[in-house]
């Protein structure tokens, strides 16, 4: 059984940092690319990054690009996402999810396995 467990959120302030966890089980992690997405409330889920299945290649939105960074251990079959200059506007649900795509990928529909979410709050 696949399992993504993502841990870390929380509520913060305007400028704090954050730092997501994304645990998986279940499936070949080393083979599959990664990515996080958020869902704010009464919106549509959207891509924030994904990194490539060696770590070589990332990928970021640019609502977030220069402010977040996504890495990956594939010894530990984690995937992190260190969020640095929190605004409001980032305040969602996110998700961690695998895809077999071999390059980036922003398409939800690209990924196969999603993990449940965890809630992001920046407060102004």
């Amino acid at each position: 059984q696949v399992q993504l467990v993502e841990s870390g959120g929380g509520l913060v302030q305007t400028g704090d940092s954050l730092r997501l966890s994304c645990a998986t089980s279940g499936l070949p992690f080393s083979a599959y690319g990664m990515g996080w997405f958020r869902q704010a409330s009464g919106k549509e889920r959207e891509f924030v990054t994904s990194i490539n299945w060696f770590g070589s290649r990332t990928i970021y939105t640019d609502a977030v690009e220069g402010r977040f960074t996504i890495s990956r251990d594939n010894a530990k079959n984690t995937v992190s996402l260190q969020m640095n200059s929190l605004k409001p506007e980032d305040t969602a649900v996110y998700y961690c999810a695998a895809t077999l795509k071999a390059a980036n990928t922003n398409r939800t529909i690209d990924y196969r396995y999603w993990g449940q979410g965890t809630q992001v709050t920046v407060a102004s």
